[in-house]
This record gives structure tokens, sequence and C-alpha cells, in this order.
């Protein structure tokens, strides 16, 4: 009985070891990697800057673009957001007094107002544009803004809002002046 199990065994083992290495060189259970225009350090958000990629495809080259455009600029609307968060809840943590609402209340809308009209300083740092044998078009736009001159635009539209108290606008401009002393530093 011993040696009927021992050429099973063997089979089992050679068809293990036969699985084993074809899974290993066999590809990628994900696919195949792809390198897509606009990545790495040149085209990511850094202290001086807000930078964000796009991508779309359409039919239509005109489409294609302003879908590809809208993409980057939802992101960099995205990573201004996540920022003036970060601030405000500091802002909330280190600062007392009844004005404090107020102001986070003002911040959250000056983002909104930023990033629903135009995103102050807005460039297009780099665009390719594809047509495969579809005749689909696929565009990719990296943009970017500088950090400094959007808290200046906030800041000038604080500067603007009647409604807004002398205890709050003087929080506004102190922290948007922190955020763009930081970012001309470069820090």
């Amino acid at each position: 009985m011993i040696h009927t199990l021992r050429p099973t065994f063997a089979l089992l083992f050679a068809a293990l070891i036969t699985l084993g290495l074809t899974s290993c060189g066999g590809g990628n259970a994900l696919g195949t990697q792809v390198k897509e225009p606009f990545t790495g350090n040149k085209y990511e958000s850094n202290n001086r800057y807000f930078r964000a990629t796009g991508k779309a495809s359409s039919s239509k080259d005109a489409i294609a673009q302003s879908k590809a455009e809208m993409d980057a600029r939802t992101g960099l609307a995205q990573q201004l957001q996540t920022t003036i968060q970060v601030v405000t809840d500091n802002y909330s943590k280190d600062v007392q007094g009844a004005h404090v609402n107020e102001a986070i209340e003002r911040f959250e809308t000056l983002v909104r107002e930023v990033t629903n009209t135009t995103l102050a300083d807005i460039r297009i740092i780099g665009q390719e544009k594809y047509l495969n044998a579809e005749g689909m078009y696929t565009v990719y736009v990296a943009m970017e803004i500088k950090k400094a001159a959007m808290y200046r635009t906030m800041k000038k539209l604080a500067k603007a809002d009647a409604r807004l108290s002398a205890a709050a606008l003087a929080d506004i401009e102190r922290l948007l002046d922190e955020k763009i002393a930081e970012a001309e530093a470069g820090e």
C-alpha cells in the first residue's frame, strides 16, 4: 500500500510545482500596468502649488477637453476644501470667542465662492490628446494654482463682505496671512 501512495504523491507534488511555476510567471491578475501622462512629483501638489490632473474620453474633441479640465478643476477644488477644513479645525481649537463660528462659516463660504466661480490663478501645465482607432478622443490635462494667490483671493473676498464682524475678519486675515507666508516660503 505504501508503494501505491508514492507515485500518487509524486504526481501530486509535480502538479503543484507546475501550477506554482505557471501562476508566478503567468502575468498579473490585475492586468498590465499603464503609465498615464502627468504622473510624478512635477504634477503633485506641494507647499507652493495645488496641482491636479484630469482625464476624459469622448467621440467629440471639445467634449473630451472640457470634461478633462472639469475633472482637474474638481481635484483642485477638493484639495482647497480639505486644506481649509484643516485650517478651520485648528482655528476653532486655538481661538475662543463668539466670533469663531462666524469666521468658520465665512471661511467655508469663501471656499465655495472661489471654487464655484473661478479658481484664482489657474494654469494648464500640461495637455495631451489621443485619438484611437474607434474615433474616441482621450484628453489628459494637468493644472496648478499658486496657493498664495488663492489665499489672497480669499482674503480679498473676505474684506469685501460687509456682513462679517471686525473680529471675524481679523481672524480670517490672520489665518490667510499665515497660509500666504507658508506658501511663499515653500514650507
